[in-house]
């Protein structure tokens, strides 16, 4: 009974941690926009439309915690990892400009994409998807 107690705890923990990860990650998302006034591209708002129900989603599966959560949002980290590693490649010039969806607009490899002048945004969203994915997984296993 106890261990199946502290499972319980160490689920709530691993998703709790992925939910702060989603909370932080959109909050910044709209500082970037809202307050330093950069234009999200395309790709962005793609990122955008996968992050922002993860901290509603994993919020609402905390209290009571729903084990469940976890299939409901895994799927929808594993797609905004997918945009955001195209996002990246498309960032680094490994994907040729012919298949750039940034056709309007700023575009996805722009240097206003750039923090500080050495963090690119792409990144970024990167560790916060890997981050998530990786909660998520270890709140499956326990």
């Amino acid at each position: 009974m106890n261990s199946e107690k502290q499972a319980k705890n160490q689920q709530w923990m691993y998703i709790f941690g992925a939910w702060l990860i989603a909370a932080l990650s959109t909050l910044g998302s709209l500082f970037f926009s809202e307050v330093m006034e950069l234009v999200p591209c395309i790709l962005c708002w793609y990122q955008r439309i996968f992050l922002f129900p993860l901290a509603v989603i994993l919020l609402v599966g905390l209290f009571p915690l729903d084990k469940n959560v976890v299939r409901y949002t895994l799927p929808i980290a594993l797609i905004g990892l997918l945009f955001t590693v195209y996002h990246i490649l498309l960032f680094y010039g490994l994907i040729p400009e012919t298949m750039q969806p940034c056709t309007q607009g700023i575009s996805c490899s722009d240097d206003s994409m750039v923090l500080f002048g050495f963090l690119p945004i792409p990144l970024l969203s990167l560790a916060a998807f890997s981050t998530i994915i990786f909660l998520l997984l270890k709140a499956r296993k326990s």
